[in-house]
Formats: structure tokens, sequence, C-alpha cells
């Protein structure tokens, strides 16, 4: 009798399918090797470009590389979306070797900064990145005084002993501190750059003036993102120019120069209207949703079995709201003067689909969606 023939049913299939596994695991350490030697030549483009002050995000190559491998998709059976996307995954790889590689480089020619309230969420954040662009970096924080002393490491602003060693000074302290603390820094007039990250900005106003008329260099940048934030995926921040939007993009610019760094002006005070509707609103959403799901006398365990692909969704981007610091999204509430605007848009488009469910107009209905969808998908012009 053969070997064949005593085995066990779907035995030589279980076979092929081990065979076929260790396969895919050898090709696995290729590619692994073929990614290594990849990220290697990186880091020495990386280097070249350090040297010579070169840009190491260059969208034509991006662009070059990720037509190129959605060409190779039908040879590979896969769709372009997925190719794209493991490319995608490289160059972000790439980039981020790159940029580490230069950090040396960028350390020779980096400047000294101070950073108050470097012991918070996003003063950690920015610490790291500051260090990233290879700025040396000293921290102000009332976290720190029941540390050790350390060189750099101060419990307060009053602790710092030459405030002119610094060539700026980020203020990344919590909403309500900020006003005080701007103050504090008008008295000891600092000559480096002030560089204020609030997420409200109008109460500021009246002392940012008196900063300026003092003699202060000041910046009001805004971070449109939190600490969990990876430094390597695009970084949008928001520059409220008072006057020269030119003169204060370069004057701010130096400072947070990265390849995912994109930077936008508006105008000081149009900054807290669009905040409440790009923060406020959005944060909003979220956390109606939270609130509104505990009210429905439905377990979460019983919505989470049979969650549709919308709920999971909609859970994962209320989740990322109501999981931070509930201060924090108080204060962007509370603080914002236009959210009087807001909260009365959101009422009067609920109060419009539910009356026009209600009332049975499906005409109504579909032409409140159909402004909706026109809003959301017109390109900016």
């Amino acid at each position: 009798m053969s070997d064949r023939s005593t085995r066990a049913p779907g035995s030589g299939a279980a076979e092929e399918l081990n065979e076929l596994r260790e396969s895919i695991a050898d090709v696995d350490r290729s590619l692994l090797e073929l990614l290594h030697r990849r990220m290697h030549l990186a880091a020495r483009v990386g280097k070249v470009k350090a040297g010579q002050g070169q840009p190491i995000m260059v969208p034509e190559v991006h662009h070059r590389v990720l037509t190129r491998a959605r060409q190779h998709a039908d040879a590979c059976g896969v769709s372009e979306e997925v190719m794209e996307s493991i490319f995608q995954a490289v160059m972000r790889g790439s980039i981020e070797r790159q940029h580490r590689v230069g950090v040396e480089f960028r350390a020779e020619a980096g400047s000294r900064l101070l950073l108050l309230g470097g012991a918070g969420d996003m003063g950690r954040w920015f610490q790291n990145f500051a260090h990233l662009l290879g700025h040396r970096v000293d921290v102000a924080d009332p976290a720190m005084a029941p540390l050790p002393p350390l060189a750099g490491r101060y419990a307060s602003l009053a602790d710092v002993p030459d405030l002119n060693a610094y060539e700026a000074i980020i203020v990344s302290v919590p909403l309500g501190r900020t006003g005080v603390v701007l103050e504090e820094l008008i008295a000891l007039q600092p000559r480096g750059l002030v560089i204020e990250i609030a997420s409200i900005k109008d109460e500021l106003a009246p002392i940012l003036d008196r900063g300026r008329e003092a003699g202060l260099k000041i910046s009001s940048l805004h971070p449109m993102f939190g600490p969990r934030k990876t430094p390597y995926e695009s970084l949008t921040f928001v520059l409220a120019y008072a006057e020269d939007p030119q003169e204060e993009r370069l004057q701010v610019e130096s400072w947070i120069r990265h390849p995912y760094t994109h930077l936008v002006p508006v105008p000081f005070r149009h900054h807290d209207r669009l905040m409440g509707w790009l923060l406020g609103f959005a944060h909003l959403s979220g956390m109606l949703f939270g609130c509104a799901l505990t009210r429905s006398g439905l377990g979460a365990e019983e919505l989470k079995a049979c969650a549709s692909t919308s709920y999971n969704r909609q859970t994962a981007a209320a989740l990322h709201v109501l999981e931070e610091d509930p201060d924090l999204y108080y204060e962007i509430q509370s603080l914002n003067p236009h959210r009087g605007e807001v909260y009365r848009a959101a009422t009067q488009a609920l109060s419009e689909l539910v009356e026009s469910v209600q009332e049975g107009d499906r005409e109504r209905f579909r032409a409140v969606l159909s402004d909706a969808r026109h809003f959301l998908v017109t390109e900016p012009s």
C-alpha cells in the first residue's frame, strides 16, 4: 500500500499549505533584506541632502515612484490602490530615515529654544519635534519642581537664568494660562521670537498687541493635531497673522521646517471662527455621538457585535475626542466666541433633517443631503 493511500483525509493539502507558507516566509525574508538595503540607500541620500541643505521631500520624485508602482499593479495581481499604499509606506519610511540621519547635520546649524510647558502632552511633542529639527531645547514647567536640578530644566520662567540666550520661546501651556505667561514674557522682554500655540486666540489679542507695542517679536501658531501625531505624516500648522502674512511666515517657518509641514496663513481675527467649525463642531459631533448612545438603552457590547462600517467609523472618531483631556475640550468650546454660530447651525440642521423625515418629505430630505454633499466635495479654489 502506498504512503498516499494511508494519509489522513486532507493531509496532502495541509502539507502543501505548509510548503507554500514556508516559501512565502522565504520571500518575506528577501523583502526585508531589500527594505534594509533601500533604507540604507535612503540614509546615504539623507546625508548628502543634509550636507547640501536640500529638502528631504521632493514631490516630483515621490509622484514618480508611486506612478511606477501603480503601473506594475496588474503584473502583481493586485489593485493600483493596494500597490500605491504599499509604496506610500515604503516612501514614508525612506523620508523618515533620511530625516533621522540628517539630525546631527541640522544640529550643527540648529538654534537654542525654550519650551514653556514642556512637560505637558503637546509640550513633549514639540520637544521631540524640535530635537528632530536639530534645535537644542530647554524646558520650563512646574512639573519639574520635584525633580533634581539639571541644566536646561526649570520649574518656572523666573528660574530661567538668561531668556536672551534663546532664539525662540514656545508657549505650550493650558489655554487658561496662556495669557498669564504672555504677560510675564512682556515684562521680561526677551529678544527671541515668542511663539504661542493656543487653540483659541481672540481673548489673547489685547495681550499680543501690548507685547508687539513693547517690542516683542510674537507669532501665533496653531498645530492642527494632537500629541499622538507622528511627525512623519502631514503636519498642518495654522499661522494666525496679525499684519503681513509673508513677513510673519518667514519669521516662524524656520522653527517648524520639516518634510511634512504644511503652514497655512489665516488672518488673526478669522482664526477663532474657523476653529469654531474645524475644532468646536468636529469635537461636538463626536461628543454628541457618544453621549446620545449612553441614552439609547442598548448595551455597548450588543452594538459593537452588530456594528456597521459607519458605526465603527463614527465610534473611532468619537473616541479620539472622548479619550482625551475633557478640560481641554471644554475650553475649546467655552472660550471660542463663535460657538453660538456653530450651535445654531447644528441645531437648525438637525431640526431640518428630523422634520423632513417626520413629515414624510422625501424631496426636502434629498435636497438637504445634496447640498451637504456638494459642499463637502467641492474642490478648494
